[in-house]
């Protein structure tokens, strides 16, 4: 079928954190909600279907998980990624987050370290904080809007840390690693063994003809090394149904791992969870193949109306995901006023560049996973507001 992405939901009144919490978030309700890393779109029809019939049978008890559910993500991994999983190395979690956050208490020790690379989707520095690990940043160099490794850098922290937390693709950057650096990361994380969690949640968003590598397809020595976080939530924008798959080296990190949860009683799927990614991952592919191309052109929208009208404003088209990295540092303004500039005078709700990256001032993080009439609007109040300036 044909998916209308420029069709506008109205998400305020469906208890969507995005809208929801803007007031929590912002201060204020009077902004376009481009922040938190879902998408105003519908999910596929597959899926709404499935759920739909799945909320009609008016049960929803326990809920066995069958085989065929860690299949079709087999399934899914073998066709997009070329990479087959043993389905007996897959594990349930209810989210990428909450791997991390297990593998930083279950896998280092106290008061150790993790490392990861900045600028960084936050929660990498949270879970490690929560568990009072020390944090051990290996900032990224920036050159003209080419962000890239500190390779010097990343080998003398490694001989610190404990555990590596790896971003592939890379969020907030937008970076489809390529295969030489992947392996050259890798391959340093086996010589001072330190163990690696590859969050790739955002593994099937990838634009511009680029290839998505699952970390742990380089090498069997590689993979040994590698516990990977994957999901559809971010794919087919179910991230309120709490689900993800978590794929292991060995049985036993697996089983240390699910001891962890079986603990706590949580190791089954909700009835809906279930329900969608089987669907998603057997179904979804359609929607998917229509959704990257409309993402790629709000890409370009942004890019060329930031060249053209907001020229103190860089940007790129990300290779991954559909976030995107505003360069603000031409406005001169400090992380706390350029805060208060895009909720105040552009009336937009984005993420603080420095949340990514601590040391970092000047950047925003935009989500362009919306209508492009909601971008039009946003970009129209950015200029207007730089401009006001």
């Amino acid at each position: 079928m044909k998916y209308d992405f420029d069709q506008i939901v109205d998400r305020s009144g469906n208890h969507a954190a995005k809208y929801d919490e803007r007031k929590k978030k912002f201060g204020t309700d009077d902004v376009i909600p481009l922040w938190i890393a879902d998408m105003d779109f519908k999910t596929a029809q597959p899926i709404i279907d499935a759920l739909t019939a799945r909320a009609q049978e008016g049960i929803w008890g326990y809920t066995a998980r069958p085989d065929s559910y860690f299949e079709a993500i087999r399934g899914w991994q073998k066709r997009r990624n070329g990479w087959d999983i043993d389905p007996k190395l897959m594990s349930y979690s209810l989210g990428v987050v909450q791997t991390i956050s297990a593998m930083v208490k279950l896998f280092t020790p106290e008061g150790g370290s993790v490392l990861i690379q900045t600028p960084v989707y936050s929660e990498f520095y949270d879970m490690a904080e929560a568990w009072n690990r020390k944090v051990l940043e290996n900032r990224f160099q920036e050159h003209d809007g080419v962000w890239q490794v500190d390779w010097e850098d990343f080998e003398a922290k490694l001989q610190e840390a404990d555990l590596f937390l790896l971003c592939n693709p890379h969020n907030p950057l937008g970076i489809v690693w390529e295969e030489a650096d992947l392996r050259r990361m890798m391959e340093l994380c086996l010589k001072h063994h330190v163990l690696v969690m590859s969050d790739e949640i955002h593994s099937d968003l990838i634009f511009h003809g680029k290839k998505h590598i699952p970390t742990a397809t380089l090498s069997p020595e590689i993979a040994a090394n590698v516990v990977t976080g994957i999901s559809g939530t971010k794919t087919f924008n179910l991230a309120g149904l709490q689900a993800s798959t978590v794929v292991f080296p060995d049985a036993h990190k697996k089983q240390v791992f699910d001891h962890y949860w079986q603990c706590m009683d949580i190791h089954r799927n909700n009835a809906f969870s279930l329900t969608a990614m089987e669907t998603a991952f057997t179904q979804g592919e359609e929607w998917l193949e229509q959704l990257l191309p409309y993402l790629s052109a709000n890409f370009d929208f942004v890019v060329d109306y930031c060249r053209v009208h907001i020229p103190q404003i860089k940007t790129y088209a990300p290779d991954a995901t559909y976030l995107m990295w505003l360069d603000c540092r031409e406005l001169g303004l400090s992380n706390q006023e350029l805060h208060d500039f895009m909720i105040q005078k552009a009336k937009l709700g984005l993420n603080d560049g420095c949340s990514f990256g601590r040391s970092l001032n000047g950047f925003m993080r935009l989500n362009a996973a919306c209508p492009r009439a909601t971008l039009e609007q946003a970009m129209r109040q950015l200029e207007a507001a730089v401009n006001s300036l």
